[in-house]
C-alpha cells in the first residue's frame, strides 16, 4: 500500500509503524537519552520510539520540544520518520535539525495505520510505503 502526503522533512525512514493517538510533548513527555515517552497519562507512557516510524496528529507544548527531537537524534534515539495529521512548526524544525524525515496530510486518520507493520516514509517524495505482511 502507497500513500500520499505532503513531504515535510527530507529523507527516507523504515521502522514500525507506532501510532500516538494523543498529540505529543517532546519536552517532558520523551526522555532524550533513551527515546522513551515518560508523559504521565500518555498513551504511550512507558514506550520507546526509538526507531519507529511516530504518527501522532500534531505535537504540543514549549519550542524546547524542537531540541529533544534533535538531541533524541543525536543520541540515536529519535524516530526513524515521523507521520503527522497536520505538520506544526515545533515537530517540523526539530524534524528537520534532527533528519527525522516527516510527512503529514496523508488523507486517512492515523488510527487506520496498522500498527507495528513496517513502513518507509519518504520525506521527499511524501510517501509512505507499507508492506503487506
Amino acid at each position: 500500500m502507497i500513500l500520499h502526503g505532503r513531504g515535510i522533512s527530507r529523507g527516507i525512514g523504515k521502522g514500525p509503524i507506532l501510532i500516538a493517538p494523543d498529540p505529543i510533548s517532546f519536552l517532558s513527555g520523551v526522555n532524550p537519552e533513551t527515546g522513551i515517552v515518560i508523559e504521565p497519562g500518555h498513551p504511550l507512557e512507558g514506550k520507546d520510539i526509538t526507531g519507529s516510524v511516530l504518527a501522532f496528529e500534531y505535537g504540543k507544548g514549549s519550542t524546547v520540544g524542537s531540541y529533544i527531537l534533535y538531541a533524541l537524534s543525536r543520541n540515536g534515539h529519535a524516530p526513524a520518520a515521523i507521520i503527522n495529521g497536520e505538520a506544526e512548526t515545533i515537530i517540523v524544525v526539530g524534524a528537520i535539525m534532527g533528519k527525522i524525515p516527516m510527512i503529514d496530510r496523508i488523507g486517512i486518520p492515523l488510527t487506520d495505520l496498522p500498527a507495528g507493520q513496517i513502513a518507509e516514509v519518504d520525506g521527499t517524495g511524501g510517501t509512505i510505503t507499507i508492506k503487506d505482511v
